[in-house]
């Protein structure tokens, strides 16, 4: 029997066919929700916007979050929140064919951005839930999944970046607590976050994947202490967090003391599965933009500028059915393996695709503003390439990890 097939029949044993879950979610969505009207882009209307980081003011983060927190509650409480999660953590419990069906379903509707809770979801929860103590997941799981509070990513340090098991962050054990002093950076999210997954170094004496254990950290805990970093966007998407003295319970260790690198891989692989899942470059929408870009320049027969084009095309395709077999095989219940490596890398080549065909379609005027719509707002894009290239890990790692681990050449050598 296949997975649908035992979906549609479980209504015996209490969950519902997927039929009514269908019907259900429609209801719900028609009494909450407007529907989300035909999208059409046309050339010179509406607004030209396509940065890839949000550029808000705090009193706009804070605003935004309350009403994301508010559709957040409302989700869940009617049993829409957390669809594939074991209920003893406020979970529901069905199949992931029940979840697919929910995503498809919502996205016919207009719905406040859910981006804020994308980290704590997508990467923190996975890793409460596989390595965590009881008394976390109870304490956590359900809080995060309502929308309660907001979870961040807490391991780049500034002189390891990419290289995660080099860090610094020491935790000591102090009777049933442990003390935590250092700096972590690249923080997205901090600035909201109620809780943080931290990786810190708890034996120096060890090699140095081995000493490293992880946390859950109370980001409101004395000590702790956010700082927002300016970017080249002009914006402050990510943070750097300084912790003093900062005591976090013992109950609150993340799997093995000195078993850190495993919990760190069960995030990392999350979080390229949630960064390059997405179809591996840019959605359907913005591929329109660029093509009608073309048209506008006076570009769109020009032999280079079309190529480009369908290059971008063809290797957003490509990478959406890499994308689906991963996806596959996280839903037959596999952890997500060096294929999301391959989908984060194909994200960011196609992104540096989009800005050398902009630059080609545009030239001068993406630099100085002439004030043309949909020109010099491609700027934005270009200077938040960069930060996508080194999030969930760098494409010199993603290539490393490609080299080593699906094609199985020889190792990088190690510095001497």
């Amino acid at each position: 029997m296949s997975v649908t097939e035992q979906a549609r029949s479980s209504s015996a044993a209490g969950a519902p066919t997927l039929e009514d879950f269908e019907a259900d979610a429609r209801a719900f969505l028609d009494a909450n929700a407007e529907k989300r009207p035909e999208e059409t882009f046309v050339w010179g209307q509406g607004s030209d916007d396509v940065s890839l980081f949000p550029e808000k003011t705090h009193e706009q983060e804070v605003a935004d979050l309350a009403v994301s927190r508010a559709w957040a509650q409302t989700v869940f409480d009617a049993g829409f929140g957390w669809i594939t999660g074991p209920t003893e953590y406020g979970g529901r419990g069905l199949s992931s064919d029940h979840q697919r069906i929910w995503a498809r379903v919502a996205a016919d509707y207009r719905t406040p951005s859910m981006s804020i809770y994308g980290i704590g979801l997508g990467m923190v929860a996975p890793t409460i839930l596989a390595h965590a103590t009881d008394e976390v997941k109870e304490a956590y799981l359900r809080r995060m999944w309502r929308g309660d509070i907001v979870g961040c990513q807490l391991f780049s340090e500034p002189s390891s970046g990419s290289d995660l098991a080099s860090l610094q962050t020491r935790a000591v054990k102090d009777g049933d607590e442990w003390v935590l002093n250092g700096q972590k950076v690249w923080t997205s999210g901090a600035q909201v976050s109620d809780i943080g997954e931290i990786i810190c170094r708890t034996d120096p004496d060890l090699p140095k994947h081995r000493g490293l254990t992880g946390f859950v950290v109370d980001m409101h805990a004395p000590g702790v202490e956010v700082r927002p970093l300016r970017q080249m966007t002009g914006g402050a998407s990510f943070n750097e967090v300084f912790f003093t003295d900062v005591r976090v319970p013992d109950s609150h260790l993340l799997g093995d003391v000195n078993g850190g690198w495993t919990v760190a891989l069960t995030t990392l692989m999350n979080e390229r599965a949630a960064i390059g899942g997405g179809g591996g470059g840019l959605s359907l929408p913005q591929s329109t933009r660029l093509i009608e870009a073309a048209r506008s320049a006076g570009k769109a027969g020009d032999p280079l500028v079309r190529q480009q084009l369908a290059e971008i095309v063809i290797n957003e395709r490509v990478a959406g059915y890499t994308n689906r077999r991963a996806m596959a095989k996280i839903a037959a219940g596999q952890l997500p393996g060096p294929e999301m490596s391959l989908g984060k890398l194909s994200l960011t080549a196609n992104m540096v695709r989009t800005y050398e065909a902009v630059s080609s379609i545009f030239g001068p005027a993406l630099v100085a503003d002439t004030g043309a719509w949909g020109t010099f707002a491609w700027t934005q894009y270009l200077l938040g390439v960069p930060g996508m290239r080194i999030a969930g890990g760098s494409d010199e790692v993603m290539r490393n990890i490609i080299g080593e681990r699906v094609l199985g050449l020889p190792k990088e050598p190690a510095p001497k």
